[in-house]
């Protein structure tokens, strides 16, 4: 490989000295006739192996050597230009010196003739470049187009430039742009890289019908920012009933295009919350990150964030061994220089990860273990408590133990307000971290503990878009609990950057009045009946005619909307666009102490009434959900979860829970 590359450097090389001496002599037959050609050509000839030598030197300072011609465009004939030009500058110079020395020397060369070489030298190196891209270009298409795909390019002139350049670069690529639709009506009957603007973004339907008579069907749409920016839920739909994937183009740069399929996270009512890497980076770059529940969706984003950010070594832990199997080789195809490394581990043992944090000495701890579907945790209420409540102060108390800068956990809006077991819990989590980190603040610790507030995460496990696409698949019905319920969303990229900032943040807050949960501003919330309705049409179905959409009834522990910060909690800029913080009352540490003491006890006897009279007790806006509980298995959408073996007692059956079902 490396030998084909020198030589078509070499052949290059010789191509454009080649080109230089051949112009030289075009340049005086063009110029000169007869005798004057003849004694320049004497003069020209002899001084002309120098010339090359020189020219040659001058074209490696403006690297037209390491242009593959393959791709020659606009910035190569600039460059060539430019070398072209030096050399007629220097030709200018050396002429007006030999006139200085020698009195009387008429013009030798002459301006007209320095310009007449220009003109004729650009041609001869710039020619031969274009003629060999646009040959390759139609030898590729003639390749490709028995089994290509077809594609219409939907947004403004200069990003569909970019586009077509992208494609034309891969050589691989199956797709042949054959037209582009413009949301500028300006740009109709113009060209781009020689394909044609066949029309508006509204003209799409007669252009894809004009395509098949033609014999050319379009196979594919890609779309640009600019023509998702207008509507893209109608273009997603129009496009969905012509049969025809939407894509759009994820990222143009230097190493190509991505194309992605439309999603429905893109098309929510509101922007992404964009913070700079930079700021992401401080909490992890050259730093030893722990990951619990590394695993899960949310986990293994961070994890990939950790890498992302030069974290100097990632460990990741989760107490399934497929999922942790599956984060770990996803990460190692990542690149970087992180060292990874995993280990099994229940967060629920506290043993264990003393013992962990220990050994690994961890100095940044992303918390993301939980168990968090609402009707799960209402049945199997000790689950939800040995879990996301003492399993999240064992994690508190390893971290400090092993002198870690920051513990992050994540918790969510159903916190605030709690009325299930899951938001009871996670809320028992927060308040139990606030308490350590001002019990570290008052004995000078190295801790900070902090908590993050999540709405619910798209593509997340249990995420209510995959069970819309799934049901949309099967041909309906869609299933929505209330046609009224409404719900904060974020996508998972937003999640993780929330939590390196927040960490980024609180590391560098040390006051007495630091602030311990951070939230994102998720703009207003959606309704749920809108998303599925809105999902259908982009599917290409009319929702309630097409595809049924049937309410299920709200279940135990769900409530209409959620909310981010409970009445009381003031809510605080940080300086980081997107991202607010809640100043909340601490509890002291003995207390927590006490409570956490009472709900071990509960759990050990199995009695439910007496973890929730802890719980309302510590949460005093805690309503809990009506003891008597449908079975999960009523409610199908929902992934079942990965059981837990019991830390503090095993299992009897009570009153006061519903057994499940046999086999």
């Amino acid at each position: 490989m490396i030998l084909r590359s020198n030589v078509k450097k070499l052949l290059i090389i010789a191509h454009d000295l080649a080109m230089t001496a051949v112009a030289a002599i075009a340049t005086l037959a063009l110029r000169f006739e007869g005798d004057m050609f003849l004694e320049r050509l004497d003069l020209v000839g002899a001084a002309l192996p120098a010339f090359v030598v020189v020219v040659g030197v001058i074209y490696s300072y403006f690297h037209l050597y390491k242009g593959k011609w393959r791709f020659a465009s606009m910035p190569d004939l600039v460059m060539i230009a430019k070398a072209v030009g030096v050399v007629c500058l220097l030709l200018i110079i050396g002429e007006y010196l030999v006139m200085k020395l020698i009195p009387g020397q008429p013009y030798f060369l002459g301006r007209r003739l320095i310009i007449l070489y220009w003109l004729v030298q650009c041609t001869l190196l710039g020619a031969p470049r274009l003629a060999y891209r646009y040959w390759k270009d139609r030898f590729r298409a003639a390749d490709l187009r028995k089994d290509a795909v077809f594609a219409l390019l939907l947004g403004r002139g200069p990003e569909v430039e970019i586009v077509i350049r992208a494609l034309e670069s891969k050589k691989e690529a199956q797709i042949i742009p054959v037209g582009i639709l413009s949301p500028r009506p300006g740009d109709l009957g113009q060209s781009i890289r020689n394909i044609p603007v066949e029309g508006t973004l509204d003209s799409l339907e007669a252009v894809v019908r004009q395509s098949r008579i033609a014999g050319k069907p379009v196979h594919r749409l890609l779309a640009t920012s600019s023509a998702l920016e207008r509507d893209a839920e109608s273009l997603a739909a129009r496009a969905g009933k012509l049969g025809l994937p939407l894509s759009r183009l994820e990222r143009v740069d230097g190493s190509g295009t991505v194309i992605a399929p439309v999603e429905i996270e893109d098309l929510l009512s509101r922007l992404p919350v964009d913070i700079d890497p930079e700021q992401l980076a401080l909490s992890t770059r050259g730093k030893t990150v722990l990951v619990t529940g590394g695993g899960g969706s949310i986990g293994a984003r961070i994890c990939q964030c950790c890498i992302l950010h030069g974290a100097k070594r990632l460990i990741v832990i989760d107490n399934s061994e497929p999922a942790l199997h599956a984060v770990m080789e996803t990460l190692r195809t990542l690149g970087g220089n992180t060292e990874l490394c995993e280990f099994l581990c229940d967060i629920r043992d506290g043993a264990r990860l003393h013992t962990l944090f220990r050994e690994l000495s961890p100095e940044i701890v992303f918390h993301a273990a939980a168990l968090k579907q609402v009707p799960y945790l209402e049945r199997d209420w000790d689950e939800g408590i040995k879990t996301n409540a003492l399993g999240s102060i064992h994690v508190a108390d390893a971290a400090i133990a092993a002198k870690s800068q920051i513990v992050v956990m994540i918790s969510t809006d159903k916190a605030v307000r709690p009325v299930s077991v899951l938001g009871a819990t996670k809320r028992f989590a927060e308040m139990a971290m606030e308490a350590r980190d001002g019990e570290e603040f008052r004995h000078g610790g190295h801790t900070r503990l902090i908590s993050v507030r999540f709405g619910n995460v798209l593509g997340s496990t249990g995420s209510v878009i995959p069970t819309f696409k799934a049901q949309i698949a099967r041909g309906g019905p869609v299933t929505v609990t209330h046609p009224d319920m409404v719900r904060y969303f974020m996508t998972i990229e937003e999640a993780a950057n929330l939590v390196l900032v927040a960490a980024s943040h609180a590391m560098r807050e040390r006051s007495a009045e630091r602030v311990s949960v951070y939230v994102l501003r998720m703009g207003q919330p959606v309704r749920i009946m809108d998303l599925a309705e809105r999902m259908i049409r982009l599917s290409g179905y009319e929702p309630h005619r097409e595809i049924r959409i049937r309410t299920t009834g709200i279940r135990p522990g769900e409530r209409l909307n959620e909310v981010l910060f409970a009445e009381g909690e003031a809510k605080r800029d940080i300086g980081v666009e997107g991202v607010v913080a809640a100043q909340t009352e601490t509890v002291e540490m003995a207390r927590m102490r006490g409570w956490i003491d009472r709900l071990v006890l509960a759990l050990t006897s199995l009695d439910r009434s007496g973890a929730e009279a802890v719980l309302r007790e510590a949460i005093p806006d805690f309503v809990p959900a009506p003891l008597i509980l449908p079975s999960p298995a009523a409610a199908p959408s929902l992934p079942a979860p990965a059981r837990l073996e019991p830390a503090v007692t095993s299992r009897k059956p009570t009153k006061s829970r519903a057994q499940p079902p046999k086999g």
